[in-house]
């Protein structure tokens, strides 16, 4: 008999709200795939990804469209944020799988920029950061409503999946995307 979980996911403000589950995953909130949904017959810059530029760990600008021409999946996530830690190991397994194929942007939201960074080393993380401040738009530009969200923008800028929440979901499509 598996016994109720309770998890906590947590929306933009980084308050927590209770949901249960029985198998221990994640609560995934939200999954959109814009290749397969009526979105894909609006116009092109519908789905484009909002340009930004936030500074990286080592206080430099780093701009979304610099990566422009690779996959890139935008990490909103917080040190704060359980979820967001339990799925670290897949993430980093799931870089190494696909070297080249991808780049993460990790997206640090609603800590400080001490603990963000300490959260990058004590977690080994080896892919790009930066640093949402509360004065940038970047959480409304992208419509983030819980943490983590997990945001797929293809080589041309498009935003072609959107999950909110720790889901496997996610690494299906990415093997989904990348498979040869």
């Amino acid at each position: 008999m598996l016994a109720a979980v309770t998890l906590c996911a947590c929306n933009t403000t980084g308050k927590k709200t209770s949901e249960t589950k029985e198998n221990g995953t994640a609560p995934a909130t939200e999954t959109v795939d814009k290749t397969q949904t009526e979105e894909t017959t609006e116009a092109a810059d519908d789905t484009k990804a909002p340009d930004f530029t936030l500074d990286d760990i080592n206080g430099k600008p780093l701009a979304l469209s610099s990566l422009r021409g690779k996959y890139v999946v935008l990490d909103f996530w917080g040190s704060w944020c359980v979820w967001c830690i339990r799925g670290i190991p897949m993430m980093k397994e799931y870089y190494a799988k696909y070297p080249g194929k991808f780049e993460i942007l990790g997206i640090d939201c609603n800590d400080s920029p001490e603990d963000w960074k300490k959260a990058v080393e004590e977690h080994e993380l080896p892919w790009l950061h930066v640093y949402c401040t509360e004065e940038s738009t970047v959480l409304a530009d992208y419509d983030i409503q819980g943490f983590p969200t997990k945001i797929v923008i293809d080589p041309e800028g498009n935003v072609i999946k959107t999950i909110v929440g720790e889901d496997p979901a996610f690494y299906e499509y990415l093997d989904e995307l990348f498979k040869e």
